[in-house]
């Protein structure tokens, strides 16, 4: 999704992003997939930026409504393990696929943790989302680059 926040995301980087995390290639995007896959990333936001879980589970599910379903198994015909589809075909518009396969992602963190998914980066200068990673304290920075710039920064605000 922090791939696709640029104002105008190059199609090899999101490609090389999608191939980082098993997509397998011939990874081919064009300029309207990107527009499309953008446009999920910025509904996804409002499940990520969710303050609880009553409202990212509200969220996910006006969006599990737009992902043409039904839920099935693929196995890609055998080429990888057996793994859950929210999108209409195997070779589904990559738009679809992205918001079938993250909705579908999301339900299961929220569904399994009962908390929100993740959240928005807290540093005013990123846009970036996280995933929680689970147990311990809330996050609130996308990265420890984040949290440090930003502690650096009111470190430096408080002196005089």
């Amino acid at each position: 999704m922090n791939a696709l926040s640029d104002e105008d995301p190059a199609p090899h980087t999101v490609a090389a992003v999608l191939r980082e995390h098993g997509e397998a290639d011939p990874v081919e995007l064009s300029a309207h997939d990107i527009a499309e896959m953008r446009a999920v990333a910025e509904m996804l936001r409002e499940v990520f930026a969710a303050g609880d879980v009553d409202t990212a589970a509200a969220s996910l599910n006006r969006l599990l409504l737009l992902s043409p379903g039904p839920l099935r198994l693929s196995s890609h015909d055998g080429l990888t393990v057996w793994h859950p589809h929210l999108d209409s075909t195997d070779d589904a518009p990559w738009g679809e696929w992205f918001l079938a396969s993250s909705c579908l992602a999301l339900t299961v963190l929220l569904w399994n943790r009962q908390h929100p998914p993740g959240g928005v980066c807290a540093s005013a200068t990123c846009r970036n989302v996280y995933v929680s990673q689970g147990s311990g304290l809330p996050r609130r920075y996308c990265s420890r680059r984040c949290a440090t710039r930003e502690r650096v920064a009111a470190h430096r605000r408080s002196r005089p």
